[in-house]
């Protein structure tokens, strides 16, 4: 009795440890591809962005587009190792996420709110990747072995005879 209820316990951290790196891989994929977005933008000098005068981390705006394109193309990439649950994928998407969050703080005055919006979920990317074990995972591009629960009733009984079609 108690080996069904921790293998179904185990089942169930599987569940939520693939759910929140699916969540984190997801996130990922978009906050690159905002940053892409906004790297192209302030590449081309669009006026969306504010000009500040006297800011101790000055850069010329182009210079801001190039380095939020960079890390947007590597987030993108890291998104699709994550989606396979590679450890190496979680590692480096800790760490983009990171540099996501201190270029977006160091381009704070360039574009206050999106800022804010781009370290909201940069955090939410580096939690969803630190609180999950490796050993919980289920690999996300293959299929999930199904559970008891969703297989059909000749698949959970197969001792019993069958009535006949």
């Amino acid at each position: 009795m108690t080996a069904t209820h921790t293998r179904a316990e185990h089942r169930a951290k599987q569940e939520w440890a693939t759910g929140l790196t699916a969540f984190g891989a997801v996130m990922l994929f978009l906050v690159g591809l905002l940053d892409i977005f906004r790297g192209i933008m302030a590449i081309a000098e669009d006026d969306v962005f504010l000009t500040t005068r006297n800011y101790a981390f000055q850069f010329d705006l182009t210079g801001w587009g190039w380095v939020h394109l960079a890390l947007g193309a590597v987030a993108v990439i890291v998104s699709a190792g994550l989606l396979r649950t590679s450890t190496w994928a979680r590692v480096v998407g800790v760490a983009i996420g990171a540099l996501v969050i201190i270029a977006n703080f160091l381009s704070l005055p360039y574009y206050p709110v999106w800022s804010l919006v781009m370290i909201t979920m940069s955090a939410f990317i580096i939690w969803a990747l630190c609180v999950v074990q490796p050993g919980n995972l289920y690999d996300l591009s293959e299929e999930r072995p199904m559970s008891d629960e969703h297989r059909t009733y000749e698949a959970r009984r197969p001792y019993e005879k069958r009535p006949p079609v």
